[in-house]
């Protein structure tokens, strides 16, 4: 039981490592402003984020399209 857990973790994990590296990239990119959007949310810096890391707001959008696809084929 425990082998085909952590198979199926290696198996998934082998075959999307470049969407999971670009989802933490994305994350790590936008650290600072996701800290001040949580404690202090207003628009002006919610537009801010957008519109100085425009790369990494669109892969965090459409990363659910990334996975989807993948388990489709």
């Amino acid at each position: 039981m425990n082998y085909i857990v952590v198979s199926r973790l290696f198996n998934y994990l082998k075959y999307n490592w470049l969407k999971i590296f670009l989802i933490l990239l994305s994350i790590y990119d936008l650290r600072t402003d996701l800290r001040l959007l949580l404690d202090f949310f207003t628009f002006s810096t919610l537009f801010y984020t957008i519109f100085e890391h425009p790369l990494a707001v669109t892969i965090l959008i459409i990363s659910p399209t990334f996975f989807n696809s993948s388990n489709k084929s």
